[in-house]
């Protein structure tokens, strides 16, 4: 498999355009089909619309982004890292099946973005290395 190189962009809102051309590149490099390539795409769009607004934006500083693409003959894994402050998604509250079900109304506000990135894909795993905040997404490729 052709290997792509990393990109690093500066953490904020105009750099998800060029975020998500690169995960629209690294699908069509591995081979996923659309359906694939666009729940990896929202997936990784949400995660990333989160640390710049949440992490960057309202927490008043700068940073970076940056996003590499592996690919092997199973899967295509995307990881994404900062450099605001630590969060991991994984421990964020998660909507349950009773809030879904409920009218848009009444339910509490947050946490839907990440519910349907997280589940979306095939595997989310969250790692703080080196004081940056890293989220790997994992999409299998079909056979």
């Amino acid at each position: 498999m052709p290997a792509l190189s990393p990109l690093t962009v500066p953490g904020t809102l105009d750099s998800l355009k060029p975020i998500r051309d690169y995960v629209i590149n690294a699908t069509a490099t591995a081979g996923l089909n659309k359906v694939l390539a666009n729940r990896l795409r929202l997936a990784v769009d949400e995660i990333v619309t989160n640390s710049i607004v949440h992490g960057y934006d309202e927490a008043g500083i700068e940073g970076d982004i940056r996003i590499e693409a592996a690919i092997d003959d199973e899967r295509l894994t995307i990881v994404v890292e900062d450099s605001g402050p630590h969060y991991d998604p994984t421990q964020h509250h998660m909507p349950t099946e009773e809030d879904l079900s409920s009218p848009l109304d009444t339910r509490d506000i947050g946490g839907l973005g990440i519910y349907l990135a997280v589940n979306s894909i095939d595997e989310f795993h969250f790692e703080h290395v080196n004081n940056r905040n890293r989220n790997i997404f994992v999409m299998y490729r079909a056979e």
